[in-house]
């Protein structure tokens, strides 16, 4: 069906389109397939039942679905799709872009489907609003930019959120996390140690994160604040709780602060915060100063060594002098997860860091372990991660010595 409505959409008639539109207008029907198909019959055109129901299809694609973005959106192994120009659809199935034959009519096509997206989305986008970010009733990410900030053409950016987390094993077999390194991640959670997820934008930050909390004993309770509901673990006991921006008014906003400071109120066995990103910096520090371990999130960084860096710049906007930030960082958080794509798009752990204080007080990620194709490889800050798992209850030589490299570090614990 998806690829009869492509196929269809390129060879469209834009007045026949119109026509159905002023028809459903003016009449107040809601364009189901039947009335699609009556508006079809009301314009006078002599169509077999066959041509009928493609076109119906192809209409209400247009009017009510996503269009020509229909079939892509269906592909389970879509992750990503963009598009920059009519003539210019790209998705990202895992292995980098990859631009595709489906095409618009013309820049007004999408621009229409912007705006229609937005609108199911109950946001506003017009000239005076011209951008929007929002989450569509289905749990995809929609970003749209229109001209004439967008030069040229409405941009459209559609992030798909699978209604199943990927299992750790998943994550293991796709090459995201090398073998044995599930030891490692399970000891993790298992020894309530707090953490964040790094990495650029794209790199499965979000994807890790839900597979690592499906791993949380199913009497705990997981209370997750985000600015878009994206997070979906697998687990019995998860409160989700998600922003809401201002309405036309300018009242009525809720945001990630506020999201930290209610869940703290909510008895959380695990706090995540979806993305560290502003103010709320404070609150989760706070609250994993105050008993709740195991809390975590992802936040943005181009590498684990930039991870301070980037949560000092956040703290000092919310008011946090410099020496309060690192002393509460010290004391709250354990290991970062990094994760980049490499060169042909895939998603990996590149590292996994523990954090230290210097001599100055400040504090610093130092590398535990690194990717490696065969294993993780350990590196200097590995006897201090095992020692938080073994401070924890959990004895790291469980993780295995077939998880590391002949003649590393965690081959002389046996």
């Amino acid at each position: 069906m998806g690829g009869a409505a492509a196929g269809a959409s390129a060879g469209a008639d834009p007045g026949l389109l119109d026509g159905v539109r002023r028809w459903l207008a003016e009449s107040g029907a809601e364009p189901t397939p039947a009335r699609v198909a009556q508006a079809l019959r009301e314009q006078g055109r002599v169509l077999g039942d066959a041509e009928i129901l493609g076109a119906a299809e192809q209409l209400r694609s247009e009017l009510v679905g996503s269009g020509p973005l229909e079939p892509l959106l269906a592909d389970p192994s879509v992750t990503d799709v963009l598009v920059s120009a009519p003539d210019r659809v790209w998705v990202d199935r895992g292995g980098g872009l990859e631009l595709t034959p489906v095409s618009f009519p013309d820049a007004g096509a999408v621009r229409r489907l912007a705006q229609r997206l937005a609108a199911v989305a109950g946001r506003r986008l017009d000239d005076a609003r011209p951008w929007v970010d929002a989450r569509l009733p289905d749990g995809t990410r929609l970003h749209a930019v229109l001209p004439p900030v967008a030069v040229g053409c409405a941009c459209l950016s559609l992030r798909v959120v699978r209604p199943r987390a990927f299992t750790l094993d998943e994550l293991v077999a796709a090459g995201t996390v090398p073998p044995g390194g599930d030891r490692v991640l399970r000891a993790l959670l298992g020894a309530r140690l707090s953490f964040l997820v790094s990495g650029g934008t794209g790199t499965g930050k979000t994807t890790l994160l839900s597979a690592l909390l499906g791993l949380v004993g199913p009497g705990e309770r997981i209370v997750l604040a985000e600015d878009s509901a994206e997070l979906r673990p697998d687990h019995p006991h998860v409160v989700r709780l998600e922003t809401r921006p201002a309405n036309q008014e300018g009242a009525g906003l809720v945001t990630l602060e506020d999201l930290v400071r209610q869940a703290l109120r909510m008895r959380p066995d695990r706090l995540v915060v979806g993305e560290v990103r502003g103010p709320e910096v404070v609150h989760l520090l706070a609250a994993l100063n105050t008993g709740h371990e195991g809390g975590c999130g992802t936040v943005h960084a181009n590498a684990a060594a930039d991870v301070p860096a980037r949560l000092e710049a956040l703290g000092t906007a919310a008011g946090l002098d410099r020496a309060a930030l690192h002393s509460q960082l010290a004391a709250a958080l354990s290991v970062v997860l990094h994760l980049v794509r490499d060169r042909a798009g895939r998603r990996r752990i590149a590292e996994v860091h523990v954090l230290e204080r210097d001599p100055s007080g400040l504090v610093r990620t130092v590398p535990a372990l690194r990717w490696g194709a065969a294993a993780f490889a350990p590196e200097r800050g590995w006897e201090r991660l095992r020692e938080l798992l073994r401070g924890e209850g959990v004895d790291a030589r469980a993780l295995g010595r077939e998880t590391y490299r002949k003649g590393d570090v965690g081959d002389r614990d046996g």
